[in-house]
Parts: structure tokens; sequence; C-alpha cells
């Protein structure tokens, strides 16, 4: 009679090697496919880093509309015809307007008539003055709600075709604009006007 002793044992063999195969794959089809879903969320983070959109820079505080920036100025000067005028701390020559109201001081130059005639800013502080009576100064609430420098409650401008300190082009523009002199009257007027109590401001002004 053939004998099968020794078959059983071959037959084991071969079940265990196809067991220890079929282990193998499954490991390895477990680490590929743990290995594509670690790199496809690492794509998408770092697409999503790539499309977030740049931040924009802050604006300086201080900042004035017109170019302006930090302390505004207010210094005596003396114009050949005019006499004494005022202008601001880089020597520009400043104006009063005769549609504006000095009690209660309101600026009625605005939108185009801003552009050529800028108001004179108020700062996060009182203005730096020079020669001119701390008394006399304030400001107003202008339409935009920002704040403007007001002498003896007229508020104050400049004139934009002045390109140089001593320039005086906006005297007599139109007969409503005249350079200002150090007590809120007109320069260069036959007759100088008498000096006022200072005009307070509804806004507050600068506490003095």
């Amino acid at each position: 009679m053939p004998k099968f002793t020794q078959s059983a044992p071959r037959i084991r063999r071969t079940v265990l090697l196809a067991a220890s195969a079929l282990t193998a794959v499954a490991l390895v089809t477990a680490c590929e496919s743990d290995y594509s879903s670690s790199s496809g969320t690492s794509g998408s983070t770092g697409a999503a880093s790539q499309s977030q959109p740049a931040q924009s820079q802050p604006t300086q505080a201080g900042a004035q509309p017109g170019g302006q920036s930090g302390q505004a100025g207010l210094a005596t000067a003396t114009a050949a015809g005019l006499g004494a005028i005022v202008t601001d701390n880089e020597g520009r020559t400043l104006y009063r307007f005769d549609k504006d109201t000095a009690k209660p001081p309101v600026s009625n130059c605005n939108g185009a008539c801003a552009t050529t005639w800028p108001p004179v800013m108020a700062g996060d502080s009182a203005p730096e003055l020079k020669g001119i009576d701390k008394a006399l100064v304030s400001t107003v609430t202008r339409a935009d709600g920002s704040k403007q420098v007001t002498l003896n409650g007229w508020p104050v401008y400049r004139y934009a075709p002045d390109t140089k300190p001593g320039d005086t082009k906006g005297q007599g523009v139109n007969g409503t604009w005249f350079v200002i002199t150090p007590t809120g009257g007109k320069a260069g007027a036959s007759a100088p006007a008498s000096p006022a109590a200072p005009a307070t401001s509804p806004a507050g002004g600068y506490g003095y």
C-alpha cells in the first residue's frame, strides 16, 4: 500500500507560504494607501497656503488727508505788499475763505474746492506756533468728520498753485480768498480787522 505520511507536511508548508504571501501583499497595499492619503493631504494644504491672499499694509497712524501727517504748524512771516501773514511749518502761505464763517466756525470748501485749497488739518496734538497767539487757535469739524485748524474762528487753507515758500498766488482769487493775518484778518485789506474774542469751535479745539 502507498504511504501518505510525508505529503501532509508538504501541504501544510504550502498553505503557510501562501498565507504569508497574502499577508505581505496586504501590508504593502495598506502602506501604499496610507502614503497616498498622506501625500494628498499635504499637497492640498500646500495649495491652500499658496492661495492665501497677501495681507495689505496698515495705514500709517496719524496720516492726514492731502499727504499731511503729524503735527500742524502756524508761524508769522512778512510778505511784500501784504505785511504780516501766516504760514505753515514749511513756509507755505495760508489763506481764509470769505464763504466760510468764524462765529460759529464753519468750513464751506469741500470736494473740488478742497483739492485747489487744501485745508490745514489738525494733528494729534496742538500745532506748533511761532508768533501766533495760542488763544486764537482751535479746530472745526469738516463735513467729512475730519478736523481743520482755525485761526480766530476762520478755517485755514493752503493754495495748491503756491509751489514754494513766499508764494501768495491765492491772494484775492475770485474776490473771496485772502492771505490770513496772525489775528485771522485779511492780509492787504485797507483796514485791518479789529481783534475779536477767540472763537471757540463746537468740536472742542485743542483745550486752550
